[in-house]
């Protein structure tokens, strides 16, 4: 497995095939933490989501592991039964600690057009995120099985032996070719470390997820709403180089995709981040 290129400049290369357009957005670690265990979230789609509403509290206590079993199937991804306890524990309050701190930044500039915000430019200060890089047979597949990793360590698979409790956005690295017409599948899953871990961050037990400081760095981000996957993240790329005043400045072949809500939600946000080059 192809461990480089964690950082937030992007680094990593190459492009590779892209899946089609039936593709839909992946299970992520928000996809679990807002599983409460009285309630799942209403995704008002007629999915799994709203037939797990009707869940009744006596039931057998290992239904989530087996919900989430049934949803990671429509994305050819198999769920393990150690997945149990992780998946508890991000659906749970934590002892209190289920709030979520979101990657601190100080905004730079806005620029809208008629009302409709094109992008901010925000300062992202240098801290420490775990990361792993997945090369999958897809898309989804990649960056189902590196949140499940993730999630392992978030949830006492860590130096502590402690939850290490969540934070957002959850972002992706995504490398594209020269065109920006195709994503690899090499992609990069990335957690950024709650404030109260990054002088020192717990180590990981997996030897594939590292732990690195990401340099300061100047972001350019657009926001924009539905599922996630080759031919949105295509689309979202091409649209914020045409609304950029100088894309130029920007990475060409290395963006992020940062995820703020459910994606089972109808109405998902995100946002599409072009790193300035340093």
């Amino acid at each position: 497995m192809d461990r480089g290129g964690c950082q937030m400049s992007g680094g990593g290369g190459g492009g590779g095939g892209g899946n089609g357009p039936d593709r839909h957005g992946m299970i992520t670690l928000e996809d679990l933490e807002s599983f409460s265990e009285d309630q799942l979230s209403d995704s008002g789609n007629g999915s799994l989501e709203e037939e797990g509403e009707n869940m009744e509290e006596e039931e057998d206590p290992d239904r989530l592991l087996h919900y989430w079993q049934d949803v990671a199937r429509g994305h050819q991804v198999e769920v393990s039964e150690e997945m149990a306890e992780p998946i508890q524990q991000l659906t749970t309050n934590n002892q209190g600690r289920s709030q979520r701190e979101h990657v601190p930044f100080t905004l730079l500039s806005r620029k809208e057009k008629c009302g409709e915000l094109l992008y901010e430019k925000r300062h992202y200060e240098k801290g420490h995120w775990a990361c792993i890089t997945m090369r999958e047979d897809t898309y989804e597949q990649s960056i189902c099985y590196g949140f499940m990793r993730i999630m392992r360590y978030i949830c006492q698979q860590n130096s502590l032996g402690d939850y290490l409790g969540m934070s957002l956005p959850i972002v992706t690295v995504v490398r594209t070719n020269e065109m920006h017409t195709t994503v690899s599948n090499d992609v990069t899953v990335a957690y950024y470390l709650p404030a109260n871990h990054q002088a020192q961050p717990p180590q990981p037990h997996d030897s594939d997820i590292i732990l690195e400081i990401w340099p300061a760095t100047i972001v350019y981000t657009r926001p924009f709403t539905g599922p996630t996957n080759e031919v949105t993240i295509i689309e979202q790329i091409n649209a914020m180089a045409e609304v950029l005043d100088s894309p130029g400045v920007c990475m060409n072949d290395s963006f992020i995709v940062a995820g703020y809500t459910n994606p089972a939600h109808s109405n998902r946000q995100n946002e599409i981040w072009f790193l300035e080059r340093r």
